[in-house]
């Protein structure tokens, strides 16, 4: 819910007999507050478009981010996917707004990559989809992985919270869940099966 200004400023004007004609002063334009979305505080809104002005992901980063977003959660005929949802920009800016993850990130979009070039000749975004699906597989499963899995199953593991995170706080997402929250209704009573239970009744 976004703040609301709870006062306004009140123009007083004075009265008094005037021997000679005074020149009207001309009013101040007014100052035009910042926009504070969700009721966040000011501190906060600067901070939040300071981050967002800032880039981490390289394109290639991003490529493979999105790529990846869209494998965890596709597209379907109940909603959109991971990356129409915007979550591709809510990891970009969870790596500024909690650096402690740019490293893990970063080693892990080139662990991908190196383990692509090795089994497939290329790295991961040029690989066929099959490809694609064929290494996620081997890091999606942590009790199934082999030993040289370790690094990317840690990364996969990241990868999948950031994005379940970005896609059921945004609003397809919510959709999706079928949550509605605190919405008003027509109250009817209590039903009559209820009453009749407690030998009760209006």
């Amino acid at each position: 819910m976004k703040r609301r200004d709870t006062l306004k400023a009140i123009s007083l004007a004075g009265f008094g007999l005037a021997v000679e004609p005074v020149e009207a002063a001309v009013p101040a334009p007014p100052e035009k507050k910042p926009v504070i979305p969700g009721g966040r505080q000011p501190f906060e809104a600067e901070r939040d478009a300071k981050l967002k002005a800032e880039k981490f992901f390289t394109p290639h980063e991003l490529q493979t981010v999105t790529v990846l977003c869209d494998i965890i959660i596709p597209a379907d005929e109940r909603s959109g996917s991971a990356s129409q949802a915007g979550v591709p920009a809510f990891i970009e800016f969870m790596m500024k707004d909690q650096p402690r993850n740019q490293t893990p990130m970063r080693g892990g979009i080139r662990w991908l990559d190196n383990k692509c070039v090795a089994m497939f000749g290329k790295p991961f975004v040029q690989c066929t989809k099959a490809q694609q699906i064929q290494i996620v597989d081997k890091i999606a499963y942590p009790e199934q992985a082999s030993k040289d899995m370790t690094q990317g199953v840690s990364f996969f593991s990241m990868m999948r919270n950031f994005t379940a995170a970005g896609f059921f706080t945004s609003q397809i997402g919510i959709k999706d869940l079928g949550y509605v929250g605190n919405t008003p209704n027509d109250w009817q009573g209590v039903p009559d099966d209820v009453l009749k239970q407690y030998g009760l009744s209006y």
